[in-house]
């Protein structure tokens, strides 16, 4: 039985895994999809210093109260920042690194940093508040502004993530012009400490993939 961990991209809740969860337990596996603060039905915790350092909290939180010790974290697109954080801050608990069409940050990095033009003109549409991004018009309707101070916060890294037993990057390769990943992908597929997938899919390989993702996340979770 492996313990999946799974964190939700910017201006998402949990319930963008529900599906997922649920045939992840089916296989028998346990499985977390999470909330970060200020997001869905923790919107009413968004102020102004919610940032990277609080969603990492978020999970290691969740690893300690449930006593997770073979954490197999899945993050999707933003929430590749935040499993990053978490391997280095809790190495010990965490057994495979999943990242979902998503960033791969390194130490010093941040959303605004990693991002293209495109993306930096979404993070500037801010609420009337001043400290929250909006969600794009396609997303789905239950999506809630995203911490704004999460895009800027530079990742602290301080162990060396190779400990990480197995690091798994899925590419959705369907978008919709260009993605914003294809570099990364390029990148971690010459590298041979890590295992890459290419899907053909949009963004949301939940939505649009389920059943290669299913059994991809599957195979993450088998012992070595």
């Amino acid at each position: 039985m492996a313990t999946f961990v799974l964190i939700p991209g910017m201006c998402h809740g949990g319930w963008c895994f529900d599906e997922l969860a649920e045939q992840l337990r089916g296989h028998g596996h346990r499985a977390y999809p999470l909330t970060l603060t200020g997001l869905s039905e923790r919107s009413h915790l968004l102020h102004g210093t919610v940032n990277l350092d609080t969603h990492i909290q978020d999970v290691t939180g969740v690893l300690a109260a449930e006593n997770i010790d073979d954490a197999v974290l899945v993050g999707h697109s933003y929430g590749g920042m935040v499993i990053t954080g978490v391997a280095d801050r809790m190495p010990d608990r965490v057994t495979a690194s999943v990242y979902l069409d998503a960033m791969v940050p390194e130490n010093g990095d941040s959303c605004w940093s990693l991002v293209t033009e495109r993306e930096r003109q979404w993070y500037t549409d801010v609420t009337e508040t001043g400290y929250a991004v909006r969600p794009l018009p396609f997303f789905d309707a239950r999506a809630t502004p995203h911490p704004l101070a999460s895009l800027f916060q530079p990742l602290r890294l301080t162990s060396d993530l190779t400990q990480t037993r197995r690091r798994v990057y899925v590419y959705a390769a369907g978008w919709d012009g260009e993605s914003p990943f294809s570099a990364v992908h390029q990148r971690l597929r010459e590298d041979p400490a890590w295992t890459t997938h290419a899907l053909d899919s949009g963004h949301n390989l939940m939505r649009d993939a389920p059943l290669e993702l299913l059994k991809i996340l599957l195979d993450a979770g088998e012992p070595r």
